[in-house]
């Protein structure tokens, strides 16, 4: 009690950095996370790295590698899937998929993102990588790529299985990747709609993440339970140019899971503000080229640079250190041709690779002789 009173003393006397300290999210949560996109920066955890059953949640990353094959054209949004023996034997929640149906790849993951389809799931894997098996093997493949240490995948479903288990942190890390797919949004802020419309085997598909719903912003990501994980949700929602995601594990039923992510999302557009400081397609620098068609090199980051402050903070007045590679003079536009460090005074915030805007060709002995004497008709070059 004598803590609580300090605490409201603290918060009316504008100690801020107390008040941040002693703050408590997701109560009933067995582990939490919340953290901004953008920037990738954690505004809050609780045993964030505790290694629970993530339930369908596993469905992200599924939904990640099914997103990169369809971009990299293993599979394609209107191909047609038949569904094996395997698929349609799938227990929990499901579409209803039956043994030989065909259905498109696009209306498979409406049926996972939508209404979490264990069937759905598993007739992609089984597209993409043959077997279920082979998938899962891509899916801890990816974990190691994405450089997170507390996962274990034993399927693409999320079913309870011995040594199957994630954490929150790289739940929502996982879905940090998921949303770069900007497309996945558009399936899992359906609240509902239907499969197999105007058949008489039409399904009915509602979300169940019913925050999409009742929440204004939230446009996804993934539910999950199990008797083994409890109630998990990752939720993401966009205001403006900021994305959240929470993520919770191990809630005790679906309204707390709920009402404690709402909260978690209102905390984070309350206490926090992103600032733009470097648009995707900002010139940063201008390089001159000797041996390339193009005189000149457009260099431009990679991504667009934001920093994330608290509200009522003195805005960071940023600063740029730019390093350039040794250009070639043959550049596509994509290739890493540098990097800039972002600082606020003597901080590090961010560090953002460089590309060239435009595609760099090398010239050819006659555009490079025609620049030569051009260089001495105007006097660059004495001779």
């Amino acid at each position: 009690m004598k803590k609580l009173i300090l605490f409201i003393v603290l918060c009316f006397m504008g100690v801020t950095s107390v008040c941040a300290d002693e703050i408590t999210l997701a109560p009933s949560a067995k582990s939490s996370i919340l953290i901004e996109v953008s920037t990738g920066e954690v505004l809050y955890e609780s045993d964030s790295h505790e290694k629970l059953a993530p339930a369908s949640m596993t469905k992200m990353m599924s939904l990640l590698l099914i997103m990169e094959s369809i971009e990299n054209g293993v599979i394609n949004w209107d191909d047609m899937i038949t569904v094996s023996s395997n698929a349609s034997s799938m227990g929990g929640s499901q579409i209803l998929l039956e043994t030989g149906e065909q259905m498109s790849v696009e209306d498979l993951v409406k049926g996972i993102t939508i209404a979490s389809g264990n069937d759905a799931v598993v007739a992609l894997a089984e597209a993409i990588a043959g077997t279920e098996d082979n998938f899962v093997v891509m899916m801890n493949d990816k974990i190691k790529e994405l450089g997170l240490n507390d996962t274990n995948f034993k399927n693409c479903h999320g079913l309870d299985e011995e040594d199957h288990y994630s954490s929150a942190y790289d739940m929502a890390m996982i879905a940090k990747e998921l949303v770069k797919h900007e497309k996945i949004l558009t399936f899992s802020s359906i609240y509902e709609t239907y499969l197999r419309e105007g058949t008489d085997r039409q399904t009915w598909l509602v979300n169940t993440n019913k925050l999409v719903r009742f929440k204004q912003g939230v446009d996804g990501l993934k539910t999950g339970y199990t008797n083994g994980s409890g109630y998990c949700l990752t939720a993401t929602m966009k205001k403006d140019d900021m994305r959240i995601i929470a993520t919770v594990m191990g809630e005790p039923d679906s309204n707390t899971r709920n009402s404690e992510v709402s909260e978690m999302l209102d905390y984070a557009f309350a206490q926090y503000s992103l600032k733009r400081v470097l648009s995707k397609d900002k010139t940063v620098k201008k390089v001159n080229l000797t041996k390339s068609k193009q005189e000149q090199a457009t260099l431009i980051p990679i991504r667009d640079v934001n920093i994330l402050y608290k509200k009522g903070s003195t805005e960071p007045t940023p600063t740029f250190d730019i390093k350039v590679n040794k250009l070639s003079a043959s550049i596509k536009s994509g290739d890493i041709v540098g990097s800039l460090k972002v600082k606020d005074g003597d901080k590090l915030i961010d560090t953002v690779e460089l590309t060239v805007k435009n595609d760099i060709q090398k010239a050819n002995i006659i555009e490079l002789f025609t620049r030569y004497v051009k260089d001495i008709i105007i006097g660059n070059i004495q001779i």
